[in-house]
Formats: structure tokens, C-alpha cells, sequence
């Protein structure tokens, strides 16, 4: 009997559709180059770009050797990404990073929902440091972990946050990759969720201040299942209770108001995010969500429409997009 439930693949779409994956790839690199808001930064000596990307239930569905090909190919314009949602069965992150040469994995064991999180770093732009572990809380510390306005307890991480120490140019830092627990939208639910948002804060406040802190550089990145960043959404502000920064998607100043606003491909909820301690702040540049579903498939979309185009993203890509941001190293 297992541990933890299986994770669950969405419906595979019954449309039948084959792509050029030549043409897909010219598609997204003609977006990233020449649509207004989505260039990305050009890397220098003095600075990285880190990126966070949910791959939906990688490993689990039928995904084929083109649509790994697709996912490296955005994966490849970033030096470190964090990725969430990757299965026990490796066999979808190796195909990814058959299509990445010169890169490492790393990759966290199992937890809820079956799940690992995974780090994929550009060797030569990015050094692996000493430090690899978990953000836990131990029993006796639970009952820390509380909030106002919020009666349930603390049990503990659905999914440990996994955390790595890498170092680029001039400086060492902590990125912790985080899937927080989603379950619904029922009111015990969204608490949990809140209760797991605070406790990743607390922590980061916590090693910021710690005369033994590995580094005080730390960057929580991931799928933290925000609704929406509003000062009365109880992730939000429990994400933000112990001092963590969450810098505003930079898509959305007024001359680029076509960019979507949020991280899931539905473009309805920020859930996506970096939330950094305030020594961090001015190191970042604003994340993006980079919008691949604006480039792709373009004929699929055309001829059958917004619902059964995202159906077939969903399962072949994924639901989310990815988050990324420019880290100054100098």
C-alpha cells in the first residue's frame, strides 16, 4: 500500500493533432524576441536568470518526445529553474533534460500528492554549494506556526519545501522551491494552505537572523497557490507576516497591458510566485510570467477553440506558466 496517493493525470484530450516541433520552436522564440513585454534579460558576467515552473504532473502524463523538446527549449533560456510537480517516476524530467546539455538535476524525494521538486542549473553559470535539505518544522515547534483569525492547527508541510545553496558571481544563495497545499477552495482548505505559507516565512526570518545562517540570501520561489496578491487573501498575508517581499509581476505596467497578469494558462490566479527576504529585494528584477500559450499551436487554437487548446496545453505542457526574474550576482 502506498504511502501517499498517486498523483492524478488531467483527461488526455481526444483531439487528434500532430505539430511541427521546428515551427513550434520558431513560434516561441519569435514571442520571446519580438512580442512587446516578453524579451527576456541578456545574461551577463553580473547577473542569472532564475525561473519557477509547475510542469503539470510530469511523469505521469503521456507526454511525447516533441513536447519535451518544447518544454527544454523555454527551460534552456534560463540558468536555474525550480520545478514543481514532478512524479516519483523520473522518466519525464530525464527526457527534459536530454534536450539540455551542460545542465544538472537535482531532485527532492517524495512527498504529498506522490510529488518531488526538482532544480535544473546551468553548469559553468551556476555552482551547486553545500547545502540541500528541506524546510521542516519540528513537533515541538508547531504550535508556532499560527495566525489570527485561523482555528486549526499546524500538522506539518502536505509537501516539505525543498532547498538548495547554489553560487554565481559574487554570491552564495538559498532557493527554497515551494508547492504549498491546494486541496480547494473550501474555508479549512485555503487555512491550511495559510498556515504552510506562514510557516515558510517564519523560517526564512528565522535562518535571515541566525548568527549560523548558511547565507541570508534567500529566495522562496514556486507554486504557492496564491489567489490573488490582495492584502484580504490569508495566503497573501501570511506569506508576507514574517517580512517576505513579494515584488509585483513586472508585466503589469500600463505599456504592456496585453501581458496576462497571472501565471496559470486560464489567466485567473497569480499562483506562481517569488517571495524573498527584504536583503534580497533590490537584487531582483520584477518577475514575468512568460505567456508560451500566446505562441504555440496557433492553428490548434483556431479551429477548435480557447477550451480544447487549453485542454491539450494542459496535458502535453502544462497549466502554468513559467515565472522568471533577473538576479544581480555582482
Amino acid at each position: 500500500m502506498d504511502l501517499e496517493p498517486n498523483m492524478v493525470a488531467f483527461r488526455k484530450p481526444s483531439v487528434t493533432y500532430a505539430y511541427n516541433v521546428a515551427a513550434e520552436l520558431a513560434a516561441l522564440r519569435a514571442w520571446r524576441d519580438h512580442k512587446l513585454g516578453r524579451q527576456l534579460a541578456p545574461r551577463t558576467d553580473t547577473n542569472r536568470l532564475i525561473a519557477t515552473w509547475n510542469i503539470a504532473n510530469l511523469g505521469v502524463q503521456q507526454r511525447r518526445p516533441d513536447d519535451y523538446r518544447l518544454i527544454a527549449e523555454i527551460i534552456s533560456w534560463f540558468d536555474l529553474v525550480a520545478v514543481q510537480e514532478v512524479t516519483d517516476n523520473l522518466d519525464g524530467l530525464r527526457a527534459i533534460m536530454q534536450h539540455l546539455p551542460g545542465w544538472a538535476m537535482l531532485c527532492s524525494d517524495t512527498g504529498g500528492n506522490n510529488e518531488r521538486a526538482a532544480f535544473l542549473y546551468r553548469v559553468g553559470r551556476i555552482t551547486l554549494a553545500e547545502k540541500v535539505g528541506e524546510v521542516a518544522v519540528p513537533v515541538g515547534a508547531r504550535e508556532d506556526i499560527k495566525l489570527e483569525g485561523i482555528d486549526v492547527p499546524f500538522c506539518g508541510f502536505d509537501r516539505n519545501p525543498y532547498l538548495a545553496a547554489f553560487r554565481a558571481g559574487n554570491i552564495t544563495f538559498v532557493l527554497v522551491n515551494v508547492h504549498l497545499f491546494f486541496g480547494s477552495d473550501k474555508d479549512e482548505d485555503v487555512k491550511r494552505r495559510a498556515l504552510e505559507a506562514y510557516a515558510v516565512g517564519r523560517w526564512a526570518d528565522l535562518r535571515r537572523k541566525s548568527k549560523n545562517a548558511y547565507t541570508k540570501h534567500i529566495i522562496c520561489l514556486g507554486d504557492f497557490n496564491l489567489p490573488s496578491r490582495n492584502e484580504t487573501d490569508a495566503v497573501y498575508t501570511a506569506l508576507r507576516a514574517r517580512g517576505l517581499y513579494l515584488p509585483e509581476y513586472g508585466t503589469t505596467v500600463p505599456e504592456h497591458a496585453d501581458v496576462p497578469e497571472n501565471s496559470n494558462i486560464s489567466d485567473d490566479h497569480p499562483f506562481d510566485q517569488l517571495a524573498v527576504v527584504p536583503g534580497m529585494k533590490n537584487r531582483l528584477s520584477r518577475p514575468r510570467p512568460f505567456d508560451y500559450d500566446g505562441a504555440v499551436f496557433k492553428d490548434l487554437y483556431d479551429t477548435h477553440g480557447q477550451t480544447v487548446f487549453r485542454a491539450y496545453l494542459r496535458y502535453y505542457l502544462s497549466d502554468h506558466r513559467p515565472v522568471w526574474t533577473k538576479l544581480d550576482v555582482s
